[in-house]
């Protein structure tokens, strides 16, 4: 197992969370009047970053062991190479719910402070690129010890098309939610849901290879991926399209 070194940890950091934020400013700069401040939409991307996904973590483990049984350590029983039923009971239902949950209450101190209805898909969105990068920071670490830079790089680029795009359309959702109960009266409740169902079909298409090999091979893995990329990049488009469509027209 490679050894890291301050050059490898500093190379990881770089590849985690540049993309999110080049993301980020792309979110931001999609408004052309009215733009959040530049502090404040990096306040919300740190706390995705930290307080959301490390809520996530905590829920997710305390799920896992009341559902599996299963402690801290054998938690890697459900992410084998061969993932079976338990693993997508994780991936589909118990990470999305709590992970759309973590990433709403990281947003929510921007969405109170929101002076437009298309503000909560931009707090939101960064929120979830914050969360994506410390996600991909650590996908991306367990790839360059496990797998080294070839590997490394081909997790960096998969994950910048297909996670952080959707850790940001699905929590752009959510936050969408928050802003439309506030000026419009709206439950946010189903807007999180929504959010979680979109997670919750991303992960059921990324994971979808070992069920697909059987009839399909090699192929499975890589139509499950394509899948997942397109919903990613589709919801993001639509996000942004939102941001644009409320900001001219003034409608919800």
């Amino acid at each position: 197992m490679a050894d890291l070194t301050i050059s490898i940890i500093l190379i990881i950091l770089l590849a985690a969370f540049v993309p999110s934020l080049l993301l980020m400013l792309v979110v931001k700069n999609t408004e052309k009047r009215g733009r959040e401040p530049t502090g404040r939409t990096f306040s919300a991307f740190l706390r995705g970053a930290t307080l959301s996904i490390f809520l996530a973590l905590i829920i997710e483990m305390a799920l896992i062991y009341l559902i599996f049984g299963l402690d801290v350590i054998r938690i890697s029983d459900l992410l084998g190479k061969n993932p079976g039923l338990e693993a997508l009971i994780l991936a589909c239902i118990i990470a999305p719910f709590a992970e759309e949950l973590t990433k709403a209450l990281g947003m929510r101190p921007f969405t109170r402070r929101a002076r437009e209805l298309e503000d909560g898909i931009v707090y939101g969105a960064i929120v979830g690129l914050g969360f994506a990068a410390t996600e991909n920071m650590l996908y991306e670490t367990s790839a360059w010890l496990e797998g080294g830079v070839s590997v490394f790089v081909g997790t960096v680029i998969i994950r910048t098309v297909s996670s952080a795009l959707l850790h940001a359309s699905a929590s752009s959702i959510t936050g969408y939610g928050l802003t439309a109960n506030r000026f419009l009266g709206k439950s946010w409740v189903p807007y999180y849901l929504l959010a979680v169902l979109l997670h919750g079909a991303f992960n059921l298409a990324a994971s979808a290879g070992p069920f697909l090999e059987g009839s399909m091979g090699d192929n499975g893995y890589l139509i499950g991926l394509i899948v997942a990329i397109a919903m990613a990049v589709g919801a993001f488009s639509w996000s942004r399209r939102k941001i644009r469509q409320i900001e001219s027209k003034g409608v919800a």
